[in-house]
């Protein structure tokens, strides 16, 4: 590979001169998935018998792909840290997930599913990618719905829609407030039927520490069992990671708090290229942080802004008053007065940019000034209280419960906080990692979002890769591996593996310092908030740049893990997620220095439109940055996957 000095703002480092490839079939782009599903490599059902593969991961993304693959025939392997795969964090998904069925006859389409996922993107995401979302997105429901997946329906007795941001149609099915929950309980039902005539088995309480390579092909996992401490060694002929999101490195987030990077991070100091790491995502309700003592925050649905009038008090003297006693007149619904055609429903970015404006003003309610309301009075006169709690009942139920203020009675209080990454591991068009035959599904994957991911399009993803896309392209690899034979885990790579992770756990319990892994992770969140969140600066990254290092040889010095490895220590897992969740901090700030431009959620103070927009500079960054390690945590590699519009012209982003 030859590589060549680039400078970022002062900083060194390497780029590739080759420009990465995404096997992108040839033809029109409505045709692609279609012609290479024709042309793919296939593989018999009696030779699918012979073949292992390891999943690992059992939300949306992974138990549909071991679903899928097992019933294809396939020996799979399926992986999760949690005691039951129903406790993957995709149970957490609330408003609803998007398909383009155009049940409401309203002009949607394939199309305008593509148009919209791209533009809502802020054009930084593959063309062919995301038409093929689109495309598998209408067979997704049907699947659902056969699962049994209780989708809400029309009195008629015909499926629901509603809409979400960043779109002017109603798209988007659900299950009240629990949509991500009924979608997984119809994959994990899946899965279990599969587990129960076996073909494919589970290995619950098992956490992926490292990956293996044999001959440079992906080849088996080292797993920590959770309960007993044990390394086991686990061989296939292909490895699908469907790990989620990094968004934990921030510390507070709406992911559950035992969402990591760490199977991710692993594959990509074996060599997977980690694509965008700096594209996270904001979520503009979620309700606001109260006290210094949190561990995490809790995610409003994005439906609520079908109903919900967003707005601050016109009048910074008001800020202190109850809402309910400032008039209407001194009220800014600043979201419809500056962006009248989408109103309250703009993409996330844009809605989480525009509260951290009015409070930054000075505008923010709430004791900490941190926080803008989201009103139902108005629903509630025209729909009446029973149709609203209806429609959103148990997420008013949960505000209600979390901060003892009644949302049928007074408005919401909410503030944008980090819920989604965009960026994952970088995966080409058969979702293969620059790793042969490590593939990355789901959020693991940095393949459909560009910059800004829209409302209900995170489990339309997972989905479609389980279920529709993996189940085809992993096939082009694994028809290679026919004679192969089984993998063997009693090889030098698979020894070297486990010698590896158990030098890393020794080297965590040898510390003993006076510092538990839970403070090194909130002080890396507040330095990746403060510096890589909704808002950045060339100065501020590299400040954090320098301070995360310094955070981690303080880590390394100053640690104290409890306990011994041969037990149930969740300390110890603690840890070996921190040290991970250090190395990507680093990685995302260089990833956004090295990012001149604003566009979706990566926004740059310095690259802004004259009215506080994200200026976008395609020039020189319409690219897929996918960082290669080099050998140590602070001297990646950078390579360049350049982005082709040939269906979409590149225009700056409009929501007035």
């Amino acid at each position: 590979m030859a590589l060549h000095d680039i400078d970022v703002h002062g900083l060194k480092i390497q780029q590739s001169d080759e420009p990465l490839q995404s096997k992108s079939p040839e033809g029109v782009l409505e045709n692609k998935w279609e012609a290479y599903k024709s042309h793919v490599p296939l593989v018999s059902p009696a030779n699918k018998m012979r073949l292992d593969i390891i999943v690992v991961g059992t939300g949306l993304a992974g138990a549909s792909a071991a679903a899928s693959l097992s019933e294809l025939g396939y020996n799979v392997k399926v992986f999760t840290f949690h005691d039951s795969p129903r406790r993957a964090h995709s149970i957490a998904a609330q408003g609803g997930i998007n398909a383009a069925k155009n049940y409401r006859n309203d002009g949607d389409s394939v199309y305008r599913l593509f148009y919209d996922t791209i533009k809502g993107g802020d054009y930084r995401s593959r063309e062919p990618n995301v038409y093929r979302l689109a495309e598998v997105s209408t067979h997704i429901i049907d699947q659902c719905v056969a699962q049994g997946v209780p989708f809400a329906r029309e009195y008629s007795g015909l499926l629901d829609n509603r809409s979400f941001g960043g779109v002017q149609v109603s798209r988007t099915f659900y299950a009240r407030g629990q949509t991500g929950q009924q979608l997984l309980i119809g994959a994990y039902q899946s899965l279990s039927r599969q587990i129960k005539v076996g073909s494919c088995t589970l290995y619950n309480r098992h956490e992926m520490i490292d990956l293996v390579k044999v001959d440079g092909k992906a080849r088996g996992i080292i797993a920590r069992n959770l309960v007993t401490g044990k390394l086991e060694k686990f061989s296939a002929h292909a490895v699908v990671l469907a790990t989620g999101g990094y968004g934990n490195v921030f510390y507070l987030s709406t992911n559950a708090m035992h969402c990591n990077a760490t199977a991710a991070w692993r594959a990509h100091r074996r060599g997977a290229y980690f694509g965008n790491p700096c594209f996270t995502q904001i979520h503009p309700t979620c309700i606001p942080v109260s006290g210094e003592y949190q561990s995490k925050l809790t995610l409003m649905s994005e439906s609520l802004r079908n109903d919900g009038r967003v707005w601050v008090p016109k009048n910074k003297a008001d800020v202190a008053k109850h809402p309910n006693d400032i008039k209407e007149e001194d009220r800014d619904y600043y979201l419809e007065r500056v962006y009248p055609a989408f109103g309250n429903l703009v993409p996330r970015d844009v809605a989480s940019r525009a509260a951290k404006n009015a409070c930054d003003d000075g505008r923010g309610v709430g004791k900490s000034g941190l926080a803008v309301y989201l009103d139902f009075s108005a629903a509630i006169k025209k729909l009446g209280e029973d149709k609203v709690r209806e429609r959103y009942g148990n997420l008013f139920d949960m505000y209600q419960k979390i901060t003892d203020e009644n949302p049928y009675k007074q408005p919401m209080r909410i503030y944008p906080a980090v819920h989604y990454t965009m960026g994952g591991l970088w995966v080409d068009y058969e979702l293969q990692t620059s790793v042969p035959n490590l593939f990355a599904a789901g959020e693991a994957n940095f393949s459909d979002h560009g910059a800004n991911r829209l409302g209900a399009s995170a489990l339309m993803q997972g989905l479609a890769d389980g279920y529709f896309v993996l189940p085809y392209t992993i096939g082009s690899s694994l028809a290679k591996d026919i004679r192969t034979g089984k993998i063997s885990t009693e090889t030098p790579e698979f020894d070297e593996a486990v010698k590896v992770s158990q030098e890393r756990i020794d080297k965590l319990f040898a510390i003993k310092g006076n510092q538990s892994a839970e403070s090194f992770h909130r002080r890396l969140g507040k330095i990746m908030w403060e510096n890589c969140g909704m808002s950045r600066t060339a100065e501020g990254l590299k400040g954090a740049i320098e301070e995360i290092r310094a955070l981690r040889a303080e880590f390394y010095s100053d640690l104290f893990v409890p306990g011994t490895q041969f037990e149930y220590n969740p300390e110890l897992d603690k840890a070996m997620r921190v040290a991970d969740f250090i190395e990507l901090g680093e990685l995302m700030c260089l990833d956004a220095l090295n990012r001149d431009e604003s566009c979706g959620g990566h926004f740059r103070e310095e690259f802004q439109t004259s009215d506080g927009e994200a200026l976008r500079d395609d020039d020189d960054f319409a690219y897929v940055a996918a960082w290669q390690f080099g050998g140590d945590p602070s001297t990646p590699i950078l390579n360049k996957e350049q982005l082709v519009f040939d269906n979409v012209k590149l225009t700056t982003r409009s929501y007035a």
